[in-house]
């Protein structure tokens, strides 16, 4: 089979590897589609995500869907050819969470997730032909609900699990800073959990675009100038940019919430904080997600279209492209799909992007 795997800093290739076998509690998908997220990015371009580093090859992706083409011993409920995507995340070894954070699997202490390399040996993603899963991290899409689509169930878990954080959304009017691929599913999910209006800001009028066909009410360009609302009872904070604390703070009203869904660097940074102690502001985390991937298949069943976050679709065999795409800030990207394999052809009827 062939995988997509990172080398090293900028080194990329197509191999061919043994295509795998289910073992017992464990089944064989042929994968259709996968997204490309900044981790797969941050590998590409620097070996390295975060504090992760690579010493080893390891197989790109986690945002990823296909079809149960083998199924193991003593697994039951799963059959060959069913549609599914994947719950990336399977925490290691028994250590009991503390009661304070009983049920939040996504703070288990060692954890090894689809794509990569925080352990070692490293946990190869599912941008391949073909991938052995656990079963018990099979989910299956409901019936209207395409590979496509799957694959794109992880971000908008994330996003899910972000307005989770946040409480009771009813009746709120929200700001969303940065409208990439992930604050774009913000602002779906928080229409979605029942918020009375979003407003999306980004520094590109392209990401914005998409923002507002995933259902933001207003759009603010920072690139032009404009600036933020004040005011606003709950904000999330999706850019990730350290510079954007400062005025996403001053834009949260005294007493109120800001989510931090956007991953900080993991070195010191400069930010102005002083509005989040003489506005009481609450600031609260947001880190991957627990269980509500089986919310984002229920959301897409609902009608939550992820379509308009798709902006280009390659082949396997252009991985390197796709990524060089997602890398770049010119290029009007937001999600950027790979077809891993014999999966039908999107909107875009095989083209690099949508149509629009």
């Amino acid at each position: 089979m062939k995988a997509v795997v990172a080398h090293g800093p900028g080194d990329l290739r197509i191999d061919e590897r043994p295509a795998p076998v289910p073992g017992p509690r464990e089944v064989l998908l042929a994968m259709e589609w996968g997204g490309i997220c900044g981790s797969d990015v941050a590998y590409f371009k620097h070996g390295t995500s975060g504090t992760a580093a690579l010493k080893d090859t390891l197989v790109l992706g986690h945002e990823v869907a296909g079809r149960i083409a083998g199924v193991g011993k003593d697994v039951t409920g799963l059959a060959e050819g069913q549609p599914v995507t994947v719950h990336p995340a399977e925490p290691v070894g028994d250590d009991r969470l503390p009661d304070r954070i009983a049920g939040r699997t996504n703070l288990h202490p060692c954890i090894r997730y689809f794509g990569s390399a925080a352990l070692h040996p490293h946990t190869d993603g599912g941008f391949s032909e073909y991938r052995v899963v656990r079963a018990a991290q099979v989910r299956p899409l409901p019936e209207n609900v395409t590979t496509e689509h799957g694959a794109l169930a992880e971000p908008l878990a994330v996003a899910l699990h972000s307005v989770h954080r946040a409480g009771d959304l009813s009746g709120k009017t929200v700001l969303v800073n940065g409208a990439g691929p992930i604050g774009s599913l913000v602002v779906a999910a928080a229409r979605h959990r029942g918020a009375a209006g979003v407003i999306a800001a980004d520094l590109s009028a392209a990401s914005l675009a998409v923002a507002k066909a995933m259902g933001a009410d207003e759009t603010v360009d920072l690139g032009r100038g404009e600036p933020l609302p004040q005011d606003v009872e709950l904000a999330f904070e999706a850019s990730g940019a350290p510079a954007a604390l400062g005025p996403v703070l001053r834009a949260t009203a005294r007493g109120g919430t800001l989510v931090q869904v956007g991953n900080l660097p993991g070195t010191a940074v400069t930010a102005a904080l002083g509005d989040l102690v003489t506005r009481e502001i609450t600031w609260i985390g947001s880190y991957r997600f627990v269980e509500e991937i089986d919310d984002a298949l229920l959301a897409m069943h609902q009608g939550l279209d992820v379509s308009p976050v798709i902006s280009h679709r390659f082949g396997l065999e252009r991985a390197a492209e796709a990524l060089a795409v997602a890398a770049d800030p010119t290029s009007g990207s937001s999600k950027v799909m790979l077809r891993l394999g014999t999966a039908p052809s999107g909107p875009a009827g095989g083209g690099d992007r949508p149509p629009g």
